[in-house]
């Protein structure tokens, strides 16, 4: 009987290199819960906590609206809710995720696109919501909120993750880099007649530790690499898995700011 020889490392990683991926490829990625990625990856948090600053600001509000809900699983997270709440998302198996977790809480989820104009009539809301909105629409907040009323959002700053973003689609021109500086932020949300009340930012380190956690990632927010696919990156994605194997974690930095603005009286 002949020894059968012992697998080396290259068939190995190639092997674990697909487990990984199958996986990463076919776990449901709607919604804004990143539990799947539990001891795969970390993802340092802002100082300031803004779910449980946006809850305290619920907690007092008549009426709230949450633009980009998402799945709904941060305004679900807040104790108690305003008498009246809406969420707006645009994205369909959002959509019925985030009903299907608001609708307990007595939230009316509105589908939508993710452009003015917003479908509420003037001064309808005391406080305007949004985690990490793809794009403010200062005017239509500004319209939207009652004299005295309050937005408050924790948004994504310049070149966010742009270390994960370059290994797949290389260096990236000047003004993607300078795009979401919070001091645009400041600028519109002022043009609108807001008025800035607490600006901050930080950066944020990311370790991804497998090229599931990658992958996975990547397909859940659609907006890091657009389009990607594992099919169409797998060279870009097994030569980030050697990477990992020989160096350890993979390093980003997310870009974070927190803004309040209060349309005056």
């Amino acid at each position: 009987m002949t020894e059968r020889a012992a697998p080396s490392s290259t068939d190995t990683s190639g092997a674990r290199f697909d487990a990984l991926v199958a996986e990463a490829a076919t776990v449901r990625v709607d919604g804004w819960d990143f539990s799947w990625l539990d001891g795969r990856a970390t993802e340092q948090r802002p100082s300031w906590g803004y779910a449980r600053a946006m809850a305290d600001r619920m907690a007092g509000a008549r009426a709230a609206l949450d633009i980009q809900t998402g799945g709904g699983e941060v305004l679900a997270s807040a104790p108690v809710l305003p008498p009246l709440i809406v969420a707006t998302e645009s994205w369909p198996p959002n959509i019925a995720r985030a009903t299907a977790l608001l609708h307990p809480r007595g939230a009316v989820v509105v589908a939508g696109p993710d452009e003015p104009p917003l479908p509420f009539g003037d001064h309808a809301f005391d406080l305007v919501v949004s985690r990490h909105p793809v794009t403010t629409w200062w005017a239509e907040i500004a319209r939207v909120l009652t004299p005295g009323g309050t937005y408050f959002s924790q948004e994504v700053g310049p070149a966010s993750v742009f270390e994960l973003i370059e290994y797949f689609l290389g260096p990236q021109p000047a003004e993607a880099r300078a795009a979401r500086d919070p001091e645009r932020a400041r600028a519109g949300a002022e043009a609108a007649g807001l008025d800035v009340v607490d600006l901050r930012a930080e950066r944020l380190r990311i370790e991804f530790f497998d090229i599931g956690a990658v992958a996975y990632f990547l397909r859940k927010v659609i907006w890091m690499v657009p389009g990607f696919t594992v099919e169409a990156y797998l060279p870009q994605l097994r030569s980030l898995q050697r990477k990992i194997e020989s160096d350890g974690p993979f390093v980003a930095y997310s870009s974070r700011f927190l803004i309040e603005a209060r349309k005056p009286r």
